[in-house]
């Protein structure tokens, strides 16, 4: 894990007179802290791992397992539905996992105390945090159609309104998870291992898994109700014109809210 060095405010000329100058003050600390965050994120090895090299491994993987032919347990081709559930395995990585280790990795070596003794409020870490999270979310994704289109091809998006909302609000959510979880485990450690309890079995029964036609009724009923599940129901759906996945999406919605209200409270604790 790199050292993270609290970003010192810039006051260099400020007059103390002026009631306007701490908020420019902060939002440009704000993105230097965002910049170096993405840049110290890209040296670690466990991150990078999950966000990055486990999604496409898994997709390349299991997207050729089942064919191209639509049958009894999967609507549409098999390998554009795991292409389209793969891009939420990345949203699930992120925050689930990427986030609350790196961020429990400052809480235990009280960087946290650190940076809020340089003068930033506590909530511009946080901000800094969710727009890594979101950042990162975004390249990963990418990164994995872009490999995904000379295997498999990129399923056609039937929806595009309703895939961006989902794109939006289930990666807002997941991200907004793991800061929470971040500001709340005490250890690296604590974080890493309550993230993969809570990955593993929403990405096998929810997301990367066998499909829900051929699991069993009590399975079927566990993974329907679970947050990465109904992330990708919102995303998946729409863009494979198998459903509108309306419910998912307002699920999806009141949780990204209640998750991002429960972050900036612990943020400012």
């Amino acid at each position: 894990m790199s050292t993270f060095v609290p970003i010192q405010p810039d006051t260099a000329g400020a007059d103390p007179r002026s009631t306007a100058g701490p908020a420019p003050k902060h939002r440009s600390a704000t993105r230097r802290l965002v910049t170096t965050e993405l840049r110290l994120l890209s040296r670690e090895p466990f991150t990078l791992t999950f966000v990055l090299v486990f999604p496409i491994v898994s997709m390349l993987i299991i997207g050729g397992s089942f064919g191209t032919q639509p049958d009894d347990a999967f609507p549409v081709n098999p390998s554009h539905w795991y292409v389209a559930s793969y891009f939420t395995v990345v949203i699930g990585a992120t925050g689930l996992i990427m986030l609350p280790v790196h961020i429990a990795t400052y809480r235990e070596r009280g960087v946290l105390r650190r940076f809020a003794a340089s003068g930033f409020p506590r909530w511009s870490f946080a901000l800094a945090q969710l727009v890594v999270g979101l950042t990162a979310i975004a390249i990963s994704g990418a990164l994995l159609l872009a490999v995904a289109a000379p295997v498999y091809g990129i399923p056609s998006v039937e929806d595009p309104v309703r895939v961006v909302a989902g794109v939006v609000v289930a990666s807002v959510a997941f991200a907004s998870i793991g800061v929470l979880l971040g500001t709340m485990l005490p250890s690296a450690r604590a974080a890493q291992a309550v993230g993969l309890l809570l990955f593993f079995p929403s990405f096998l029964l929810g997301v990367g898994g066998p499909p829900p036609a051929v699991m069993s009724d009590a399975l079927r009923e566990i993974s329907e109700r679970l947050p990465l599940s109904l992330a990708n129901q919102a995303i998946r759906e729409p863009w494979l014109g198998i459903g509108d996945a309306t419910v998912a999406l307002v699920a999806v919605t009141v949780i990204a809210v209640g998750a991002m209200a429960l972050a900036a409270r612990r943020s400012a604790l």
